[in-house]
């Protein structure tokens, strides 16, 4: 409807425009007409699963991340095994990298897959390099599974390590920019979302798929990812490392 009524009043404008020009200049004018329209880049048709398609890419993959890994060390408290995984000779580092290594995987395999999908099914372009989008996607696991994994070693059951992934992950996809453009958010929260590892994944997936955007331009969210994949990993082995104690 709105764009019914700008297409009127921009014709009426154009009308009025022609018949003041006729009537303070008698002879004949030529002159060129201009076309003013507004396109967007790399998405002209507006089709709007060229915007959410890549987004799910990567709500998928966090999503996934964090329901595993949160329940993976108190899985093992809860079935007794702990202290078995106690008397070996395993550093905590060690136990943990074993935990999060078959997740990677299973992560990683499904991010392919939902990529077929979307270029086979959905028909969305990618003008970028898959493997950077892969590299991009590891980085984002080492954030995510870090999480999970402190969740992980904070909680007691995995009834309450679920509930705590799902209360971290509400605000992740709220505050991403996949539903609300981070812009228009209030300045706090734009800067709280420095925090958030999906709100950079989102900005590199949709620039590979879309743009075609190479490193050179998105080596700021690979930065911010990777710092908070150390951090919250060193907080993860740090308090698991005194739960053995």
């Amino acid at each position: 409807m709105a764009a019914v009524r700008i297409a009127y009043a921009a014709s009426v404008i154009e009308r009025f425009n022609t018949e003041l020009l006729r009537e303070r200049h008698r002879g004949r004018i030529d002159f060129g007409e201009i076309d003013s329209r507004l396109r967007t880049w790399y998405n002209p048709n507006l089709d709007s699963r060229y915007f959410y398609v890549p987004g799910i890419v990567a709500f998928l993959v966090m999503l996934l991340s964090l329901l595993f890994t949160s329940m993976a060390i108190v899985r093992e408290t809860e079935a007794g095994t702990m202290e078995q995984l106690i008397v070996t000779p395993l550093r905590p580092a060690e136990l943990i990298l074993g935990k999060t290594i078959p997740f990677i995987l299973i992560a990683q395999a499904q991010m392919v897959l939902v990529i077929l999908f979307a270029r086979g099914w959905f028909g969305i372009p990618m003008a970028g390099n898959g493997a950077l989008l892969l590299a991009a996607s590891s980085v984002f696991l080492l954030s995510t599974l870090g999480i999970g994994l402190l969740i992980s070693t904070v909680s007691r059951t995995q009834q309450q390590a679920m509930m705590t992934t799902f209360f971290f992950i509400l605000p992740f996809f709220m505050l991403s920019g996949f539903v609300f453009p981070i812009a228009h958010m209030p300045a706090p929260i734009q800067w709280l979302n420095h925090a958030n590892p999906l709100s950079h994944f989102l900005i590199i997936v949709r620039g590979v798929f879309l743009k075609g955007t190479g490193f050179s331009v998105l080596w700021p969210q690979f930065l911010e990812m990777a710092v908070i994949g150390c951090l919250v990993f060193t907080a993860a082995i740090r308090r698991f490392r005194k739960r053995l104690e």
